[in-house]
């Protein structure tokens, strides 16, 4: 089965960085988009990046220009680099893969202190 494992979150000061990884396994990786997307206590999933097979990027605007999607898929592995961390980042990041169905990852937490 597909599995999504997610590391990295941490508790930050506002202005930070951190790198989130997502490790995946028992997917063709490099023929997949991959995402990200996080989740505040008592707010909808949000959707926050994705990046392509062929490694073509999107993000929403809250985070454009601050947060960048990366893969290697040498190691199966999609990364979030989050700079200029803001308290409203906090949330559970999430993974996502989109192959015959999509998957997810059961988190990691960021929490930005101001």
């Amino acid at each position: 089965q597909v599995q999504l494992v997610e590391s990295g979150g941490a508790l930050v000061q506002a202005g930070g960085s951190l790198r989130l990884s997502c490790a995946a396994r028992n997917i063709l990786f490099s023929r997949v988009a991959m995402g990200w997307y996080r989740q505040a206590p008592g707010n909808q999933r949000e959707w926050v990046a994705t990046i392509t097979a062929g490694s073509s990027t999107d993000y929403a605007d809250s985070v454009k220009g601050r947060f960048t999607i990366s893969r290697d898929n040498a190691k199966n592995t999609v990364y979030l680099q989050m700079n200029s961390l803001k308290p409203e980042d906090t949330a559970l990041y999430i993974c996502n893969a989109k192959g015959q169905f999509d998957y997810w990852g059961q988190g990691t937490q960021v929490t930005v202190s101001s």
